[in-house]
C-alpha cells in the first residue's frame, strides 16, 4: 500500500483513470490530485531519501505518445508493452536500477485501453504474437490498486493471434482466476533459492506464497483454479555457498506444487548487472550484501556498445548444465524456453 498516491488531470480525464481511482479510495487511500501533469515533490535532501519518498508512492499519469511504438524484448516475447513504469518491492539486485529516468516512483497508466489497442497494429497475420507486459513493473504488485492486469488479460484473451506474457513475485491472484483468458495469457512467477529470496527481494511475497499461487492459477478451473498456461522465471541465478543443494530444494518443492498435469515453462536467467544499475543500487542499498564486484566476472558487450559483467564461461557451463538436468529430469514436458 502506497503512503501517497497521485493522480493527474489528464488521468482523470479517462475513463479507466476514473476506474482506477474509485478503486484507490475503496482502500481508504489519502489521494492527491495535481494541478498539472507533471510529477514534483518526488526528491528528498539525498539519494537514500528520495529512493523512499518515490517507493512509497502511486502516481497515475497517461503514458506518453511515445509509450504507442513498442519496443522488441527476445527473448522473453516479441514486444513489450508496459501497463505501469517502476515497482513496489525492494529487491537489492534490480533489474531496472539505471533504465527509468528520475526516482523510482510507480507511473500507473490510465490511458491502458488506447495503449491495448494499439498493439494490434504489431500482430502478424499466420502467426501468434507475443506481448510482455512486465519488463518495467510488477504487475501483480499493483493490480489491487490499478485493475490493470486484469484489463490486459480480458483484452488478449479475446485476441486469436496475440497472447499476453506477465511475471511476478507477488500472491495476489484470486481477482484472476474468474477471468475470460482462454489459455491466451501466460502467468509467470520469479523464483530463488530461499537464501537469496529472503535476503534480497525485500518487500515482495515469500517463496511459499509465490509458489501457492502459482498452483492456484494453473489448477484447471473445475478444480477451483484459473486454468492459465503457467510459468517459472528462475532469475536471478547465482552461486551462493552450497547453491546446489538450495536449487534443488526450490526445484522439488516446484514439483511438489505442481503435482498435476499443467502447461508449464521455464526462463533461467543468471546473474548481471551494468555498471550503471550498479551504481543507482549502491546508493539505494548500500548495505547491500549482493556481489557487485567485477573481479571473476566476464564482460559482455552489446551491438550498442554497453558493458554487463557476466558470469565466466566455464561457470555459466557449469550452471547451466545443473540446471538443464534438474528441470529436465523433473519436468520432462515443461520446455526450456531460454538460458542467459
Amino acid at each position: 500500500m502506497p503512503k501517497r498516491v497521485l493522480f493527474t488531470p489528464d488521468a482523470l480525464d479517462e475513463p479507466f483513470g476514473q476506474q482506477m481511482y474509485e478503486r484507490v479510495r475503496a482502500h481508504d487511500l489519502e489521494i492527491e490530485v495535481l494541478k498539472s501533469n507533471r510529477l514534483t515533490g518526488l526528491r528528498g535532501v539525498d539519494v537514500r531519501e528520495t529512493y523512499r519518498n518515490a517507493k512509497n508512492t502511486l502516481a497515475v499519469v497517461c503514458a506518453p505518445p511515445g509509450a504507442l511504438k513498442l519496443q522488441p524484448t527476445p527473448p522473453s516475447a516479441d514486444w513489450q508493452m508496459n501497463l505501469a513504469e517502476g515497482c513496489p518491492a525492494h529487491c537489492q539486485y534490480c533489474y531496472l536500477a539505471g533504465s527509468l529516468q528520475g526516482p523510482p516512483v510507480v507511473r500507473a497508466y490510465a490511458n491502458l485501453p488506447k495503449l491495448l489497442a494499439g498493439t494490434a497494429a504489431y500482430e502478424q497475420a499466420g502467426r501468434t504474437t507475443s506481448f510482455e507486459v512486465s519488463c518495467y513493473t510488477d504487475v501483480l504488485g499493483i493490480e489491487h490498486l490499478t485493475g490493470s492486469l486484469a484489463e490486459c488479460i480480458r483484452y488478449y484473451g479475446a485476441r486469436e493471434g496475440a497472447r499476453l506474457r506477465f511475471v511476478s513475485k507477488y500472491d495476489a491472484v484470486d481477482s484472476l482466476l474468474g477471468l475470460p483468458h482462454h489459455g491466451r495469457t501466460r502467468a509467470r512467477f520469479s523464483l530463488n533459492a530461499e537464501p537469496i529470496a529472503r535476503r534480497l527481494e525485500g518487500g515482495t511475497a515469500s517463496v511459499a506464497a509465490r509458489l501457492r499461487a502459482l498452483r492456484q492459477l494453473a489448477l484447471p478451473r473445475e478444480q477451483g483454479g484459473g486454468g492459465y498456461p503457467v510459468g517459472v522465471v528462475l532469475a536471478p541465478i547465482m552461486p551462493i555457498p552450497e547453491w546446489r543443494a538450495h536449487y534443488a530444494a526450490l526445484l522439488d518443492r516446484l514439483a511438489a506444487t505442481l503435482d498435476f498435469p499443467c502447461d508449464l515453462t521455464v526462463e533461467m536467467i543468471s546473474h548481471r548487472f551494468t555498471p550503471g544499475s550498479r551504481d543507482v543500487l549502491q546508493q539505494w542499498y548500500p548495505n547491500t550484501s549482493l556481489d557487485l564486484s567485477e573481479a571473476g566476472r566476464a564482460v559482455k558487450r552489446n551491438k550498442f556498445g554497453g558493458t554487463k559483467y557476466v558470469y565466466q564461461p566455464e561457470e555459466m557451463r557449469v550452471l547451466k548444465q545443473f540446471f538443464f538436468t534438474e528441470w529436465q529430469r523433473r519436468f520432462p514436458l515443461a520446455p526450456i524456453q531460454y538460458w542467459t
